[in-house]
């Protein structure tokens, strides 16, 4: 059983600590926060043996080899290099780091160190996503050359965001969410999939903007400016194009459309691990090239066919947009979530314990965790780049998890 510590011990952490408390291949050894009253309320109430009282002391702690860093973004870089460092494995909430370079170079430490270093999200280890792939794998759709993915939140600053408080009293941190945007807190979910999905991402054009710059009256955010609204195109080294949009100021919508050849693939929430997955088939016309008179009783035959395909497609779009339910890979374990959002955060914390056991790469690798990174900042920054951005990191393929193969 590998030890973890976790540093932060705000929002998010109770959200973890709800599956990490339940982990048979983890122990959660220590907590430490810079309000010491908010460690101390959660090692109470999931019976963690030590509250450390500095960042030095837990590094200091040999019994651990992994820290889970729930610290405001802001901090990623410069605790996760301490951790680094200190000969610690990491995995981090996302980002990994509030720029490009940062990001590299935690990842030159941890390379440099023979250590690994995973980011969130980790829902490409969920079921629906794993279902998703296998899909794919098995030519469910043909080849996909299209994908819409929304991420968009609905106006937050109005849903009274200051009495978002988890069971352990910690409020929703507004105004830094507000301040690090929703791109880098939320493009992630779907980023992390398609590039798993699709392979490394070449090319990313993009735009964003502050539509609403007073989200907290009174309250003066830094920056004042950071985007609620950006869209973004993204070529993939494979020929797959997507389009992204993430943005707090549309209504909800948290969809993803993968268009192939012969089918779509559909689901219509990302923060659920066991989100409905629907399939439908393509409408073609069916006309093949056949030309020449011997074949002309074979062409009227499948001109028939195709006629009875669509109009079945046609019917099924009527009745059901989206299709037929495709089954997931394996049911999600039930247990207690946070605010009604199906996701067992703790999975890649385990992938990451799990692969040091086994002595193999993460499934969300420290060069995997980067490209995502590069991606994500890539679009936040793209009303200071104004042209196309060339991508300068890439990964190699990604496994699934043994349960989907």
């Amino acid at each position: 059983m590998k030890r973890v510590s976790i540093l932060g011990c705000g929002f998010v952490a109770n959200a973890y600590m709800l599956t990490l408390s339940k982990s048979k291949t983890l122990q959660v050894a220590g907590v430490l926060d810079h309000q010491p009253e908010r460690a101390q309320k959660l090692a109470q109430r999931y019976s963690v043996p030590r509250v450390y009282d500095s960042l030095p002391q837990l590094l200091a702690d040999d019994s651990v080899e992994i820290v889970l860093n729930l610290t405001n973004p802001r901090d990623h870089y410069e605790t996760t290099k301490a951790c680094l460092e200190s000969g610690k494995h990491v995995y981090s909430e996302k980002p990994m780091a509030m720029t490009v370079e940062e990001a590299k170079h935690l990842v030159e430490i941890a390379e440099a160190k023979s250590l690994q270093l995973s980011s969130a999200p980790c829902s490409l280890l969920g079921e629906t996503a794993q279902t998703i792939w296998k899909a794919l794998r098995e030519d469910e759709i043909g080849k996909v050359r299209l994908v819409y993915a929304e991420l968009e939140c609905d106006l937050i600053h109005l849903m009274q965001p200051e009495n978002w408080i988890n069971s352990l009293g910690a409020g929703w941190p507004a105004k830094d969410e507000y301040e690090i945007g929703c791109t880098i807190e939320h493009a992630g979910y779907y980023l992390a999939w398609l590039v798993a999905f699709f392979g490394p991402a070449k090319t990313v054009t993009a735009f964003g903007a502050c539509l609403i710059p007073e989200k907290i009256p009174g309250v003066k955010l830094d920056p004042p400016n950071t985007p609620d609204f950006s869209v973004a195109c993204i070529e993939f080294q494979s020929g797959t194009v997507a389009r992204l949009t993430c943005g707090i100021v549309g209504p909800h919508d948290h969809a993803l459309s993968l268009v192939g050849d012969t089918g779509i693939l559909h689901i219509g929430e990302s923060w659920n691990f066991g989100a409905p997955i629907h399939i439908r088939p393509r409408c073609w016309n069916g006309d093949l090239g056949i030309r020449s008179p011997w074949k002309k009783l074979a062409l009227r035959g499948w001109r028939k066919m195709v006629r009875h395909l669509n109009f079945l497609s046609f019917f099924e779009r009527f009745t059901n947009p989206h299709g037929r339910e495709y089954p997931l890979v394996r049911e999600v374990p039930k247990f207690e979530w946070q605010m009604g959002l199906r996701m067992d955060l703790s999975r890649g914390v385990e992938e990451l314990a799990a692969a040091l056991e086994e002595k193999r790469e993460s499934r969300l690798s420290t060069r995997f965790s980067l490209h995502v990174a590069e991606l994500v900042l890539a679009i936040h920054q793209a009303r200071s780049l104004n042209q196309t951005y060339q991508m300068t990191t890439t990964v190699g393929p990604v496994e699934p998890m043994p349960w989907a193969k």
